[in-house]
């Protein structure tokens, strides 16, 4: 397979730019929720494998 070139006038290299303190805290806020959810789940689903095995 060989290499894909870059149309004309088309620029595929994209700038990020960084967050804002507030965007932070609303990422960070949105993460520890999710993960929270996450181990709620797994620990239910756990404990009720244990009850059908049992």
């Amino acid at each position: 397979m060989g290499l894909i070139k870059e149309p004309k006038n088309v620029d595929f290299t994209v700038k990020s730019e960084p967050w804002t303190e507030e965007e932070l805290k609303d990422f960070r806020k949105l993460m520890s929720e999710l993960k929270a959810k996450k181990t709620k789940i797994k620990v239910r689903s756990s404990s009720v494998k244990k009850r059908i095995d049992a």
